[in-house]
């Protein structure tokens, strides 16, 4: 098996003992992302709303960065810390992504990364 990884300067540096996204194949395994920004590394002022947005922002960075888009994403996973919060995902993902949609799960959680909102990792092919 060869694997290639994938890191993008355009979006947050690991915080951790991972990599960006991995590539097997077609397939790009993209490691979960929170809202930081990748100039500073600090979360983003703002409401949820605005922690999403750069959280599908750095998801972008490095899909590109992978030779693809997030229109190349089969699997979508978000993980909330309120999932009251839910409406307001599919609002500012609906501006993102356009039909076919992929696959999700959203799932409440008790806690994320430096106290963000919103997490999400991703499967992208590329070999459409």
């Amino acid at each position: 098996m060869s694997r290639e990884i994938i890191s993008s300067d355009d979006a947050p540096k690991a915080i951790g003992t991972y990599s960006q996204a991995v590539k097997v194949g077609t397939t790009v395994y993209m490691s979960g992302q929170i809202p930081l920004v990748p100039e500073t590394m600090e979360m983003i002022e703002g409401d949820i709303e605005a922690q999403i947005r750069q959280v599908f922002d750095n998801l972008q960075a490095v899909a590109r960065a992978a030779g693809g888009d997030l229109s190349d994403i089969v699997k979508l996973n978000i993980f909330l810390m309120d999932l009251s919060n839910f409406a307001v995902v599919n609002k500012v993902m609906s501006e993102y992504f356009s039909e076919p949609y992929p696959a999700r799960a959203a799932i409440g959680v008790a806690a994320l990364p430096r106290d963000a909102g919103v997490e999400m990792d991703a499967v992208i092919e590329l070999g459409n």
